[in-house]
């Protein structure tokens, strides 16, 4: 069964053409990931970024690239299926970007029942430490990430 969830709107201190750069290339990805935090092994070139963390192995992929608009990214390896698609758009407030993240996972019963308030809380978090680090702002880490 697809689950669908849609994150809140951030208005991100960035024109959309930067920030989507900023998420095109998926090293980028690679190199956000705190090395002294986060015990994964992870490989990514520009259009996937596979991750291995407590013995899980974890890849997605750039399906889709509209410039300046969207990027669609599947999963390519995981124990769930999923789409999220980042959504960059113009803001009324000028060099900003309203940004929003709409996410699909096929999930079963018990998974959604699980993971369904998870997933809303994940990308909605997405969303504020981005609007937060584009602000000059430090995000907020979480408890099970901090040292």
């Amino acid at each position: 069964m697809t689950a669908h969830y849609t994150s809140k709107h951030g208005q991100v201190a960035k024109r959309p053409e930067e920030l989507y750069m900023a998420f095109t290339d998926m090293r980028t990805f690679a190199q956000m990931v705190p090395q002294d935090k986060v015990k994964a092994e992870i490989t990514a070139d520009y259009d996937s970024l596979t991750a291995t963390v407590q013995g899980f192995r974890i890849g997605v992929r750039v399906d889709e690239r509209q410039p300046y608009r969207l990027i669609r990214i599947g999963s390519s390896e995981s124990p769930v299926e999923f789409v999220a698609v980042l959504h960059f758009e113009p803001s009324q407030i000028p060099a900003r970007t309203d940004f929003w993240i709409d996410l699909d996972a096929n999930l079963n019963f018990m998974m959604k029942t699980m993971l369904g308030s998870k997933l809303q809380q994940v990308i909605d978090k997405m969303v504020d430490s981005l609007v937060d680090a584009s602000e000059g702002r430090m995000p907020q880490m979480p408890d099970d990430l901090k040292g």
